[in-house]
């Protein structure tokens, strides 16, 4: 049964906030006076109030409209007001904005205690309670604005008085909502990551909760606000939104419990059709076409289209999720996933990713319960119409076969290509496909990635470099797997050998003979299941590896000569260290320095998410010189040098070796694009080769090709200096 109550009509627009509720020597205003604290209103003058019951407007109390000079009754037509309503000052105009042409003032609306800005045009807004509408703000055909005193604008708290089952949590990482964080206006990527992690520490947990809250003031009674310049139009239903400023809202189904970042400089569109109900949406948001987000936030500059479903959700800044289905997820920046086809459920899934067409990354269908996660690390790529089972682990910049992968896995090595063959049973890994095979696609991704990051303040450095502490070392962790793999091998029947004698005999066999290295080899703690899980081509992703480490230190040992000299650059070298560094949200941050703000966290040190962000964000700009030290290390331990041993005659044939990397990756983008070139079955949808540079253009002319043979020139004229600089 329906429960409709029932009052007096005089008090339509009163009691707000429940009298329990409204502190001691406080009215139910209280907080609507914070959030617009204008003092230049004045009563109606008797000639005003005629000429508005004139103009067909009537109100409970004439006394109860407050207005601004300059005020022009005949603006205000065919309205109903009930309880304290203020209006801002009014001009003789007409608003504009992309044709829809309205005449400012008041028409056709109910207004129910409401603040109204400056030269605004309200036309046909059935019903709007409770909201502080900014100034030049166009609402247009709108069925119904109204606003709860208990309103929290997707934020995870509770008004006084509301009971734990009402908060709003965003169920993270896996169906089963122990990794539940609480959102909150501003929330970063690296504060969701963190706060799902470590479940086992309570006082941790408890903390997040703690500085969560003190944000936000308990008490009832906050208006919904309309930001300057807004306009929404030809749209249903509104209910407790904070929506900032220029953002443009047209047609859609329902807002709820929402707050929409938008400003001058970033501002959001919300399109046709959308249903957002506790939600936060950052700034120069993009979501259009019948979109469904339910618990989620949607960071900066980041767009749903097309019927994207978005439920229990975190989408970091610069992604793209358009028709498909993400739940209980979290997603660093630079996602994209375009296919309606395609699934993502209980994943944390580390950024510069893309889901294919028909992927299906989470389902626990074939699992017994609905507690599953699958990690991946950024650059992560499922191939075609993928199914994955929990729980799972993949390596940065796994690429995946198109198949049903049957069994957990565990992929450790990076940049490599996972395919699932079922004709004979057995899982084949390809370690450094990326390098070998599609060098094209590795360096574009990342310099498209860069290039789409829209973020106006880049206060936290988000890494788009293949080659930086995380992924080089997860090479050095492949290297020890693949040494262990070949040792294996030939010590196969041996069972008195150590594991350390294993590895040197794997090295050995790596950096001798090849011969001696197998086509495949078998090894194990990559799938659960008794099957052959095989490497492939090992000898080579064992040299390519050593390469791109000696590659990534060389590059910022020569990018630090260019201001310091020789005996500067062995000081730093004497001090580097290769440390574990972990991937928060896209910013890569050294295991000890997360350690330390933890725990700085828990001792309440740092009391505010505020505190929080700073430490990313001074992290973020000792972030070069920390990766600097991190390379120089890696170089030192690759070469088997030490800062002691390093002479000038080393810095040049590392040197010359990084001009010959960079000349030998320059000729792998070209090549692996000239494929597409040569390929008969590319070709033939194209009547001639003229056409085919029409449609896809001449790889000549190849924009992104260009532009690596001017930046490998600009590479090799700085090298060239600086070996003449060390050898004066």
């Amino acid at each position: 049964m329906s429960q409709i109550k029932k009052g007096n009509i005089v008090r339509l627009g009163f009691d707000f906030i429940p009298p329990a509720f409204i502190p001691k020597g406080k009215d139910e205003n209280h907080h609507r006076f914070e959030q617009n604290a204008r003092s230049d209103y004045r009563s109606l003058t008797v000639e005003e109030i005629v000429v508005l019951i004139e103009n067909g407007n009537r109100a409970d109390n004439w006394e109860h409209i407050l207005v601004c000079d300059p005020f022009i009754p005949y603006q205000i037509r065919h309205n109903n007001f009930f309880g304290l309503v203020r209006i801002g000052s009014m001009e003789p105009i007409y608003l504009e904005y992309r044709n829809l042409k309205l005449e400012s003032g008041i028409y056709n609306s109910t207004i129910v205690s409401c603040d109204i800005g400056d030269a605004v045009a309200i036309h046909h807004v059935r019903y709007m309670s409770h909201f502080i509408i900014g100034n030049d703000v166009i609402l247009s055909n709108i069925s119904e604005m109204e606003t709860s005193s208990t309103a929290k604008f997707g934020n995870g708290i509770l008004r006084e008085g509301e009971s734990e089952d009402l908060r709003i949590a965003l169920e993270l990482c896996n169906e089963n909502g122990v990794r539940s964080i609480l959102p909150f206006d501003g929330m970063q990527a690296a504060d969701a990551y963190l706060w799902t992690r470590n479940r086992q520490d309570l006082q941790l947990q408890n903390r997040f909760k703690e500085i969560t809250e003190k944000r936000f003031l308990k008490t009832r009674g906050s208006y919904s606000i309309i930001g300057d310049r807004c306009i929404i139009k030809n749209s249903q239903n509104i209910k407790n939104v904070k929506i900032g400023s220029d953002a443009y809202i047209k047609g859609i189904n329902k807002l709820k419990n929402v707050t929409i970042n938008s400003s001058p400089d970033a501002f959001t569109q919300i399109g046709e059709g959308c249903e957002l109900v506790n939600g936060i949406v950052g700034y120069g948001c993009r979501i259009f076409y019948g979109v469904k987000a339910v618990r989620f936030i949607l960071s900066s500059f980041s767009q749903l289209k097309y019927g994207a479903r978005l439920i229990n959700s975190f989408l970091g800044d610069n992604s793209t999720i358009s028709c498909c289905e993400v739940l209980n997820s979290l997603i660093f920046p630079a996602h994209e996933q375009h296919h309606n086809n395609s699934f993502l459920c209980a994943a944390v899934v580390m950024g510069q990713s893309n889901m294919a067409a028909g992927a299906t990354v989470g389902s626990n269908h074939n699992s017994r319960a609905a507690d599953g996660e699958i990690i991946a690390g950024r650059g992560f790529w499922p191939g075609l119409c993928v199914s994955l089972k929990h729980n799972s682990r993949f390596a940065s910049y796994t690429l995946l076969v198109k198949g049903d992968f049957p069994h957990e896995l565990d992929i450790q090595i990076p940049f490599s290509l996972v395919n699932n063959d079922v004709k004979n049973d057995k899982l084949i890994i390809i370690p450094g496909y990326w390098f070998m095979y599609n060098m094209y696609a590795l360096i574009r991704n990342g310099n498209k990635y860069e290039s789409r990051d829209k973020r106006l303040l880049k206060n936290q450095y988000l890494e788009y470099d293949i080659l930086a502490p995380d992924t080089v070392n997860e090479l050095f962790n492949s290297l020890r797997i693949i040494e262990f793999a070949v040792g294996s091998h030939h010590n196969v029947r041996l069972s008195d050998v150590t594991h350390e004698q294993i590895l040197i005999d794997g090295k050995t066999k790596l950096t001798g003979d090849s011969n001696e290295i197998p086509s495949s080899i078998e090894v194990s703690g990559f799938e659960h299941s008794k099957r052959k899980v095989e490497l492939v081509k090992v000898g080579q992703a064992y040299s390519l590896f050593k390469r791109f480490i000696q590659y990534y230190g060389s590059i910022h040992i020569i990018d630090f000569l260019k201001n310091n000299s020789f005996e500067q650059l062995k000081d730093k070298m004497k001090d580097s260290q290769r440390l574990e560094w972990e991937n928060i949200g896209g910013q890569l941050i050294e295991k000890n320095a997360i350690e330390q703000l933890m725990s700085e966290i828990k001792s309440s040190k740092i009391d505010e998410w505020e505190d929080v962000h700073k430490y990313y964000h001074d992290l973020s700009k000792s972030y070069l010189e920390s990766k600097r030290s991190h390379a120089f290390a890696s170089i030192l331990e690759i070469t088997g040098e030490t800062w002691e041993t390093i002479t000038i005659e080393t810095l040049k044939s590392w040197m010359h070796e990084a001009i010959l990397h960079r000349t030998w990756m320059v000729n792998e983008i070209f090549a692996s694009r000239a494929k597409d070139y040569v390929n008969p079955f590319r070709n033939m949808v194209y009547n001639s080769d003229e056409e085919r540079d029409i449609v896809v253009g001449k790889l000549d002319e190849n924009s992104f090709i260009l532009q690596q043979r001017e930046e490998l020139q600009v590479f090799e004229n700085g090298v060239q200096d600086l070996l003449i600089s060390l050898s004066m």
